[in-house]
């Protein structure tokens, strides 16, 4: 049995044998994988009640340590979205609860977001069971191979300039 990529670049490869197809390789199954993975991500957490955005938003401010809060806009500097995009999400988790929005005390013109304590409770509960399915999406490949994998994916991610907010 060959996967779909595999099947795609053996019909490239008969249509056009002047080019090397390698880089579909690699490529195209780390696209598929995503798709896959968003929409089996996407599941998981909708059977919790939550969309991907409002767990990010959940676990981004968990793991900033209590008082779980962060300013807005470091908060858009540690997500890589929209303003217009964080102020819709935050208004929708603040009408379930899960989230605050305050001035700043020392800058009225800031904005800093918190975790609610049912945002909390809801993170602390969703979050081990959200490891544990990325995890069976990784089952195939023994441990050792998916250290490497994650070595080789971050070389590659630095290499564009994903680096860690400082």
């Amino acid at each position: 049995m060959t996967d779909s990529v595999a099947a795609a670049m053996d019909q490239w490869s008969r249509q056009r044998p002047d080019i090397d197809f390698w880089p579909i390789g690699v490529v195209g199954r780390l696209m598929r994988l995503s798709r896959m993975w968003d929409k089996e991500i996407k599941d998981f957490l909708a059977e919790h009640g939550l969309e991907p955005g409002e767990f990010d938003v959940l676990s981004t401010l968990r793991r900033s340590g209590a008082p779980y809060e962060l300013s807005a806009g470091t908060f858009l500097k540690t997500s890589l979205v929209t303003t217009g995009a964080i102020t819709l999400r935050v208004d929708r988790m603040h009408d379930k609860g899960l989230v605050t929005r305050t001035r700043d005390e020392n800058d009225r013109r800031s904005v800093k977001i918190r975790l609610t304590d049912h945002g909390l409770e809801v993170i602390d509960r969703v979050l081990p069971l959200h490891i544990a399915n990325e995890a069976r999406l990784l089952e195939a490949l023994p441990p050792e191979v998916n250290d490497q994998l994650a070595v080789t994916l971050s070389a590659l991610l630095e290499s564009y300039g994903d680096t860690a907010a400082q």
